[in-house]
């Protein structure tokens, strides 16, 4: 089954296919009734998209990035704009008091309230793959597999010059402003460090171990842990 292009199809379209999957599993025999979730931090240039899009398809569930953003801007009735300049940011007291200009504006904590209640959706439904937006730190962890993907300084340069077709300086420049983003965001809105490797599950170094072995390691995990619900009950 081909992991299927989440960006195409509207937040409530995947969440009624999704029931209807529900209903359909009900009748099956699965090992764990639990229906966990993978939540995956990640370092730019890791290649935690490929290893992302490959997980939804190999574990044939959804997978969840960009559009969180969208979703919060229908909720929130912002423009998608808005949202990105929260979006795995930390904007500064200066940029966020010249944004209370715009007519559009919308405050941190308004943005957190709005990604808090996103991701807890899809952690209650659950089979599916979460992307970055502080998800390990949102959702109880006896309820998601929490992955964190790296690469050393170099490797990931050289990933993002092959994939976006870029030379060394540009893609420097975007590696070190993303990672610094990232980590400032973690560091502001839930208080931790995003390297940590306490904070997660799995640490998955990509660059000597490819997609597809990564893959079969965080399957082989996924499917074999065994889960508990919210309430500590397996």
């Amino acid at each position: 089954m081909e992991a299927r292009p989440v960006a195409q199809r509207s937040f409530d379209k995947i969440i009624e296919e999704q029931i209807k999957r529900w209903q359909t599993d009900q009748k099956k025999k699965y090992k764990n009734p639990i229906r966990p979730v993978i939540t995956m931090s990640r370092l730019p240039g890791a290649m935690s998209n490929a290893l992302a899009q490959k997980l939804a398809k190999d574990l044939e569930i959804d997978l969840f990035d960009h559009e969180i953003v969208e979703e919060i801007a229908t909720n929130a009735k912002r423009s998608q704009q808005i949202v990105e300049s929260l979006d795995e940011q930390d904007r500064g007291i200066f940029d966020e008091w010249i944004a209370v200009l715009g007519d559009d504006h919308m405050w941190a904590y308004e943005y957190l309230q709005h990604l808090t209640q996103v991701v807890g959706a899809i952690g209650a439904h659950g089979h599916a793959i979460i992307v970055g937006r502080g998800a390990s730190y949102i959702l109880p962890k006896e309820v998601c597999l929490r992955l964190l993907v790296v690469a050393p300084l170099e490797a990931r340069i050289q990933n993002v010059m092959r994939t976006y077709k870029v030379n060394d300086k540009e893609a420097r420049r975007q590696v070190m402003r993303t990672e610094a983003d990232r980590k400032a965001f973690i560091r502001k809105y839930f208080q931790a460090d995003m390297m940590d490797p306490v904070n997660y599950d799995m640490v998955i170094n990509t660059e000597h171990i490819d997609i597809d072995l990564a893959a079969r390691i965080v399957k082989e995990t996924f499917n074999s842990r065994q889960w508990y619900d919210y309430s500590g009950k397996k």
